[in-house]
């Protein structure tokens, strides 16, 4: 028998129950919100009066709405000040779990961007973390784990640094066992833009390698899927900023990555525009809108501010190439068996399209340009499946081993990636 979502090992923090609390008062309003929309719209287009303003009642139901705004928001107040109260008692006896993790980062993927704006507790700060929990350099070193190869794994949308964990397989472990890394695993609020999280990543990164315990010889970087994103957006920040970390990358991994966008994300938009188009679903737009910054910069593959426009299908982001003197690769999948015009362009890996997640662009402005040793299709493949595939396990280990020719061929596989 399965076991319920928040059976005995799903343990929720104090500070998780006042950001619930706070996220069930908003959802409460919104809810009245939409129906008072609704009742305002039905008013409007039978020709009685009824409009205080847009999207508003007046008169005694305007009076009942608006006294249950009022009692919930005093509801709302009572509970975070008690919740508050017990936060410092409980804080010691307080500890994550996987599926807190995997529900957190759910939520923050949907709407952290929301969440961060209104300092909710629920909101993800991004952390780099070993096995679930804050990367410790100090045991690191004193266990002798920490190697002058650093691997950071950045993890995709709804997701989180666990979940590199599929199907009893690790990228980062097998990396480690394989060529001497040391895997650390970035942990984040997916929902925020892409560009924010990266100057994050970026700032992260620079305080990491300050700290490192052992010199750095070797810096790379595994992004799946919006991770990929966001490890590029971190290489630009990083060079408009000067910072040391980037000096000492040597290769950018990216697994179905969407570079030019994901045309799911576009479906949304369409829902929201079509939400819109008649005054009796147009109050229900707010539900479309509840997709978060992070995801709506998927439509293109928004990597850099400004930020995408919020309204439109049109591609205005500035171009961002790929970080000189890296060594970039990426690898794509698709669902189909073999080449077709379908994988490429629509099925893909049920996520990503095939192009898209190769960089490849009908603006050579955009065009990644990834040399063709740098990239790999793996067929009849899903876009989750990416982080259990063999064959992008021995993949990554070829492209990430030591060059045979030292220093010298090291430098020329750097310069192919512009």
């Amino acid at each position: 028998m399965s076991r319920p979502p928040f059976g005995p090992r799903f343990s929720w923090r104090t500070a998780d129950l006042r950001g619930a609390a706070r996220l069930a008062t908003e959802a409460t309003a919104g809810v009245v919100r939409i129906v008072e929309g609704v009742h305002q719209s039905v008013l409007g287009s039978m020709g009685l009066p009824g409009a205080a303003a847009p999207g508003r009642t007046r008169g005694i139901t305007g009076l009942v709405y608006r006294s249950i705004h009022g009692v919930t928001r005093w509801v709302d107040a009572g509970v975070q000040t008690a919740l508050h109260l017990l936060e410092p008692a409980a804080a010691g006896a307080e500890v994550s779990s996987a599926r807190r993790d995997a529900v957190l980062a759910a939520l923050n993927g949907v709407m952290g961007d929301r969440l961060a704006a209104e300092a909710n507790p629920l909101a993800l700060p991004l952390q780099l973390r070993q096995a679930g929990q804050a990367l410790d350099l100090a045991a690191l070193h004193a266990a002798g784990a920490a190697t002058g190869k650093v691997l950071v794994l950045v993890h995709g949308l709804c997701m989180n640094d666990r979940q590199w964990l599929r199907a009893g397989h690790d990228h980062g472990a097998h990396l480690a066992q394989a060529l001497g890394y040391t895997p650390v695993y970035v942990f984040y609020n997916t929902g925020l833009h892409i560009a924010d999280n990266g100057h994050r990543l970026a700032e992260a990164l620079e305080a990491l390698l300050a700290a490192w315990p052992v010199p750095v010889q070797d810096l790379s970087v595994l992004g799946h899927s919006m991770g990929g994103l966001v490890a590029r957006a971190a290489c630009h920040h990083g060079a408009q900023a000067g910072q040391r970390w980037l000096g000492h990358l040597r290769h950018l991994v990216c697994l179905g990555t969407p570079h030019h966008g994901a045309p799911l994300e576009r479906a949304g938009q369409w829902v929201q525009v079509l939400l819109g188009s008649t005054p009796y679903s147009r109050p229900f737009v707010r539900l479309a809108r509840l997709r978060s910054a992070g995801i709506t910069d998927l439509r293109h593959g928004q990597v850099r501010a400004p930020h995408a426009p919020a309204q439109g299908l049109a591609d205005a982001r500035p171009p961002t190439p790929l970080p000189a003197g890296v060594a970039c690769f990426t690898v794509a999948a698709a669902l189909a068996a073999r080449r077709s015009t379908a994988a490429e362009r629509l099925v893909g890996d049920g996520l990503v399209p095939l192009r898209s997640a190769l960089g490849q662009h009908a603006d050579p402005a955009h065009c990644l340009g990834f040399a063709p040793s740098h990239q790999q299709v793996v067929w009849k493949t899903g876009h989750l499946d990416l982080l259990s595939s063999p064959a992008v396990a021995r993949q990554l280990v070829q492209w990430l081993q030591p060059p045979a020719g030292g220093p010298a061929l090291a430098t020329m596989r750097a310069g192919n990636s512009q």
